[in-house]
């Protein structure tokens, strides 16, 4: 039978609990209390051995499964989510009376490895994995690995960076010219393989993914480490050697199952927001703070410029008249009307959402010159923090890829 901690109050008389104890159809190993003495009056044997604290639980008892038979107010939304992220990080599935949390499934990697994941979409994800990549590139042959919405049915590879008008012609072969392996490809000029995805779970399992079949195609390059972007919230598939977390904020970072992310990662990176208890309450990770900054990948001289981005992007440092800045890339109405008022002799564009289908096609037709945008990856402080955090994590990695 399944092995099983249960979760237990003191709202709740210790009877009502035994006779539920009974009433599951497993072999219940222990119980932890979480709290509540309401109804505890010196008598609150459950027949099972009683914890006080989950790390201790966990591993006296080894459940296969913890049963959350527990309510407010001692466990709450809030709470309770808190709890069954921390059974979550341990590879243990949390169920209640309606509901059933499984960790996500992951593979062992071949390769020394790193993953980049989010609490959602458009944090700063693949900014960071592309920073992440070209510290990788300058020490040995790394891939990166993308996992989107918007990916190739069968896993590709892009070895060489796609120009403008390489992807627009792939976006008139109805593909998804500005998924994120081709805009790492274009930006950062490492090797990137395309995988898809579909659907997302609250503790980042996807429905479906092509991942694994895209590690292989990988490996056809032999690389010395694989470096993975996850998609929106959802994790990439694979245990990898090493985790970074990009989330909005501390609050962001611990609401819902986003604890679980925190407690899987090795570093966590808040683009808003400098505050790190919430995060530290959690676990003791480093936090570091940072600015995304955009950055033309040719020179823009002082030319009239329209700015094309998903989200804010300051553009006061750039080297131009800026006539526009359109922050609605992935609203294709509302961008098609930015387009029609605008008079520009450079469109700089990230390369996100209808980058290419809208834009790129309305600047090939009017002869207007497309600059791809990428973004820096900054500390807020300015200070080295960032960058030695980073490279601990390539440290760890990259020695293991050299290890007899």
């Amino acid at each position: 039978m399944t092995r099983v901690l249960a979760i237990v109050d003191g709202e709740h008389y210790p009877s009502v609990v035994r006779d539920a104890l009974d009433e599951l159809p497993y072999e219940v190993v222990g119980a932890l209390l979480v709290g509540g003495i309401e109804k505890l009056r010196g008598d609150g044997a459950y027949g099972v051995p009683l914890a006080h604290d989950l790390e201790q639980a966990l591993t006296d008892h080894e459940p296969e499964l913890v049963i959350d038979l527990s309510d407010e107010p001692v466990l709450g939304p809030r709470e309770r989510l808190r709890l069954a992220s921390r059974v979550l990080a341990h590879g243990i599935p949390y169920a209640g009376a309606d509901f059933r949390f499984d960790p996500p499934a992951l593979e062992p990697c071949p390769r020394p490895s790193i993953s980049v994941v989010g609490t959602g979409k458009r944090v700063g994800k693949t900014a960071v994995t592309g920073h992440l990549a070209r510290m990788l590139a300058r020490r040995g042959r790394v891939v990166v690995v993308s996992m989107g919405r918007g990916g190739p049915a069968e896993p590709e590879l892009c070895v060489e960076p796609p120009s403008p008008q390489g992807l627009l012609e792939l976006s008139r072969s109805g593909a998804h010219a500005a998924s994120d392996y081709l805009e790492t490809a274009a930006l950062v000029g490492v090797p990137t393989v395309g995988c898809r995805r579909c659907g997302g779970g609250l503790s980042g399992a996807t429905t479906t993914s092509n991942v694994p079949a895209g590690i292989d195609l990988a490996l056809t390059l032999d690389p010395e480490v694989l470096l993975f972007d996850g998609s929106g919230a959802a994790l990439p598939p694979v245990a990898t050697d090493r985790r970074v977390l990009v989330a909005r904020d501390a609050e962001d970072a611990v609401s819902f199952l986003n604890a679980y992310r925190v407690l899987m990662s090795d570093l966590v990176l808040l683009t808003g927001g400098s505050a790190s208890e919430p995060i530290r309450r959690l676990k003791d990770v480093p936090v570091v703070p940072i600015t995304l900054r955009l950055r033309p990948e040719q020179p823009l001289d002082g030319r009239r410029v329209a700015v094309f981005t998903t989200g804010p992007a300051p553009v006061e440092h750039l080297d131009a008249q800026i006539v526009l800045v359109s922050r609605n890339l992935a609203d294709r109405p509302a961008l098609r009307r930015d387009l029609a008022r605008v008079d520009a002799e450079v469109y700089l564009v990230e390369v996100k959402a209808a980058a290419i289908d809208v834009v790129c096609e309305v600047a090939a037709e009017r002869c207007v010159e497309v600059v791809f945008a990428g973004n820096d990856v900054l500390p807020r402080d300015g200070g080295p923090e960032l960058e030695m955090r980073l490279a601990a994590l390539a440290d760890g990695v990259t020695a293991a890829a050299v290890a007899p």
